[in-house]
């Protein structure tokens, strides 16, 4: 988790094996309260940005119009929050647990979805959306990431009016676009 381009929490990944390998505590102490943004600035010399992939992601579909969440599907569950085009400070909602030692992102991440085929996996993230839609009463959700391609037009129809699915390639945009949103 980064916050103002400071790791403020490592959570999960911080392996070298990959997702859902062993934890090391060496590179958890390495990584928190690295400030990210600091270090790439001046090892390149330009001013830099430390965000996360959703973040990026949001950036790049956002319309600046009230509260918008993000759900980015993939590996995992990823999730950005912008308010009036602002980001919000970042929330690790895939560290939430379903059920007794079962979080969201292996709740709804790409090996579940591979286990469960489509059309279940896709009443799994209806219900993930469903759960958080009373918690943060969005104006808009966009729901993108490489796995958003496999919800199935059922539960598709199900994710309510306000939710858009958007391309996966919106992090490009994203990546760019997050300079003027936040221009700090």
């Amino acid at each position: 988790m980064i916050r103002h381009g400071v790791v403020i929490n490592t959570p999960h990944y911080i392996t070298k094996s990959g997702p859902r390998s062993r934890v090391l505590p060496e590179l958890v102490e390495q990584w928190e309260g690295f400030d990210a943004r600091t270090a790439l600035t001046t090892a390149l010399g330009i001013p830099c940005k430390v965000l996360n992939d959703a973040e990026v992601h949001a950036a790049g579909v956002i319309t600046g119009q009230g509260l918008e969440v993000v759900l980015t599907l993939g590996t995992g569950l990823g999730f950005a929050l912008f308010d009036g085009g602002r980001l919000a400070p970042h929330l690790e909602l895939s560290q939430i647990p379903v059920k007794p030692n079962v979080v969201f992102d292996n709740y709804i991440g790409e090996p579940e979805r591979r286990r469960l085929g489509d059309a279940l996996w896709s009443r799994r993230v209806v219900r993930l959306v469903d759960s958080l839609r009373s918690v943060f009463l969005w104006d808009r959700l966009f729901i993108g990431g490489g796995n958003s391609r496999h919800l199935t037009p059922t539960y598709l129809a199900r994710l309510g009016d306000e939710t858009v699915i958007v391309p996966n390639g919106a992090a490009l945009i994203g990546g760019a676009r997050i300079w003027l949103l936040d221009p700090r």
